[in-house]
């Protein structure tokens, strides 16, 4: 007997009426991701933008990005993840200003008491002290070392670094302490460190993975409206291996019916600028994402909406999400079958290897330990 996977049931939510109801103006949101700004799911009292009636006479104010400096206990976080390559990362950045609807980081926001809509965004929070943080928990009497990962959660090189360089900061400071790392970005930005990176990799330290989405220049701009454009990204590529830094490339996420025609051609793109690593996820819908994902669909394809959600729906049992280990990353049942065996025969054909090269950890140097307050002091900016 077949096993049918069961739906579930339909969510008033998801209607277009309900979704129309909630979505901010236009006008308000013009250069960013998400269509709406409800609030968290940890909040007690909920807020939507809603049209009361009362006409404005005046156009309402598009969204300014705010910075907040947070102080972290640590500044490396851990993981058990057998889906992940890593056990550590680091994240510089609370929210990202690049505005990629899909971001599985986004339902992070709301511990903050923020929405993981608009908020996300454009209420960012850097982190303050984070090189200080960083020598002191390397230099620890039981540290090993281990490639640190950035960019598992939010980019470490969204545009606020320009003027923050927190992540120049921490990567100056695994320099100097030979400490393996890697980056997975979308931005161009990465080619200001190269002076790092190069050094990095002459010594098999460093390793990057630009995220290439699309090459669809205006769907780009609605799934990553903040984020460098498709040509950039391969730029970038193409730059970091020309300059001996290991540059491969991550076709993520593949959202069915909207980028999943381009897994071979992406591949191809990236290959020619120089990638020989490559890797996949399909798209990730946890928590307040399964509303953001028809939202955005509701703007900008409301005719593939149905068919968005079904196929995405069949990759993981019938629901939006699955979050076992083993398969949220890459979904389940025939057509996220179809979607691994194209990702596979196309790296294949080019020339990908099949394996990713390591790093190495044995040039370590631990830092000399620094007093436990040492760099506590607050900013006043």
């Amino acid at each position: 007997m077949n096993h049918i996977p069961m739906r579930a049931p339909a969510d008033p939510r998801h209607s277009p009426a309900a979704i129309a109801e909630r979505l901010i103006p236009a006008e308000q949101r013009r250069g960013r991701g998400a269509a709406t700004n409800v609030s968290g799911r940890f909040e007690a009292l909920k807020r939507e933008e809603f049209d009361d009636g009362w006409t404005r006479e005046e156009a309402p104010e598009p969204l300014v990005t705010e910075v907040t400096w947070e102080r972290s206990k640590t500044i490396i976080a851990r993981n058990i993840s057998p889906d992940i390559p890593f056990d550590r990362s680091i994240n510089p950045y609370r929210g990202c200003e690049h505005g990629c609807f899909y971001c599985y980081a986004r339902p992070t926001h709301a511990h903050m008491g923020l929405s993981p809509g608009l908020d996300f965004e454009s209420r960012l929070f850097a982190k303050e002290g984070a090189a200080e943080l960083l020598e002191r928990e390397i230099a620890a009497p039981k540290y090993a070392p281990a490639p640190i990962a950035f960019g598992a959660n939010t980019d470490a090189y969204q545009p606020i670094e320009r003027q923050y360089g927190v992540t120049r900061s921490l990567i100056e400071v695994l320099q100097r302490a030979r400490h393996p790392f890697t980056i997975v970005t979308k931005s161009n930005l990465v080619l200001r460190d190269l002076d790092i990176l190069s050094d990095m990799a002459r010594d098999r330290l460093v390793k990057v993975f630009v995220s290439v989405t699309t090459l669809d220049r205006a769907l780009a701009r609605k799934m990553e409206p903040r984020a460098p454009i498709p040509q950039k990204r391969l730029e970038a590529i193409e730059a970091l291996n020309a300059a001996g830094v290991p540059a491969g490339v991550m076709a993520a996420p593949i959202i069915p019916a909207i980028n999943d025609s381009e897994i071979e051609a992406i591949l191809t793109r990236a290959y020619a600028a120089g990638a020989r690593e490559g890797s996949y996820t399909v798209l990730r819908l946890p928590l307040e994402l399964r509303d953001m994902f028809r939202e955005w669909l509701q703007v900008h394809y409301p005719d593939r909406l149905k068919r968005a959600v079904s196929l995405l729906q069949s990759m993981h049992e019938g629901k939006d999400y699955e979050s076992q280990w083993g398969r949220r990353m890459a979904g389940s049942g025939p057509y996220a079958w179809m979607i691994g065996r194209r990702f596979e025969t196309a790296a294949r054909r080019l020339g990908y290897r099949e394996s990713r090269a390591p790093l190495r950890t044995d040039l370590f140097r631990k830092p000399a330990p620094t007093p436990k307050d040492a760099g506590a002091q607050l900013s006043l900016f």
